[in-house]
């Protein structure tokens, strides 16, 4: 059985300087259909629960878990998991996959940077390519760690800056610019950030490179998929006119060929991340 919980706190009398870029970002995410590929992604979710040990009687938290592939791959190994994300349309889709499998999970709309739960209260916090793109990447990593007890680990996986992910934002940056002052969500996929982030709190923290491979029948194939159902593509992708969209898309074609390792049997290319297993 699962339950789906919506956090409604009062509207602030001062709103965050955030505010406007996390509104954005629902948007996009909520635009397309994430699902599409993010259930490609689901052997993340299982190397991730392997990485951090899991346990059957352990309390998981899994932030912005996206349509669930952590979740998932916890809930499949009897643990009592929460999935939180602040695009309440994704977590239906992950809230599907669980009843689907029978699986007992809880879904809860909640932002990264202000996770309502006692601190303590989680014996792991996961994040596969989720919490590194919440704007405010310091109040994310101190709110993870908060919720995460003693002893107990926090599992992420985010794409590395020089992979074919962290180029592919490159790309769509150039033309499409972030806002300005954001972060990369690949500096997450750097050791140098995570201790930063998780140094002043954290007893070790343990990396490994980790690869996921994006097959599809062609480039151009990829480029169709991502452009209707990815959102930061599917976005980037509505905010050019004609010729910006035909400038991206022979950029995006330009990457793919950079890093296809297939043949004309299929497109396979090699997508680098960082593992990261951090002891509370």
């Amino acid at each position: 059985m699962t339950t789906i919980l919506t956090c409604g706190p009062g509207t602030p009398s001062i709103v965050p300087p955030s505010s406007a870029i996390k509104t954005r970002q629902q948007a996009m995410w909520a635009s397309g259909d994430f699902a599409v590929v993010g259930t490609t992604l689901q052997i993340v979710g299982e190397r991730i629960c392997e990485a951090v040990d899991l346990r059957s009687t352990e309390r998981v938290l899994d932030v912005a878990a996206g349509n669930g592939n952590a979740t998932l791959a916890a809930a499949r190994r009897f643990a009592s998991v929460t999935a939180t994300d602040y695009v309440p349309a994704l977590l239906e889709r992950g809230r599907v996959r669980a009843d689907a499998e029978g699986l007992n999970v809880t879904f809860q709309a909640a932002d990264a940077e202000a996770l309502p739960f006692p601190d303590g209260e989680f014996d792991v916090v996961l994040s596969t390519f989720g919490v590194m793109f919440a704007p405010d990447q310091e109040m994310s990593a101190r709110e993870m760690a908060r919720v995460c007890r003693p002893g107990g680990r926090i599992g992420l996986a985010s794409w590395t800056p020089g992979g074919f992910i962290g180029r592919l934002f490159q790309v769509v940056g150039r033309h499409v610019p972030p806002p300005p002052g954001l972060r990369s969500p690949a500096a997450w996929g750097t050791d140098v950030r995570l201790q930063e982030l998780f140094g002043s709190s954290a007893r070790t923290i343990a990396h490994r490179i980790r690869t996921f491979v994006f097959r599809y029948a062609s480039a151009a194939h990829w480029v169709e998929v991502f452009r209707t159902y990815y959102g930061p593509i599917h976005k980037a992708f509505a905010a050019l006119d004609a010729d910006g969209r035909r400038a991206l898309e022979a950029d995006l074609l330009d990457l793919l060929r950079e890093f296809d390792r297939g043949d004309a049997r299929g497109l396979v290319v090699p997508g680098e991340y960082l593992e990261s297993v951090i002891t509370c």
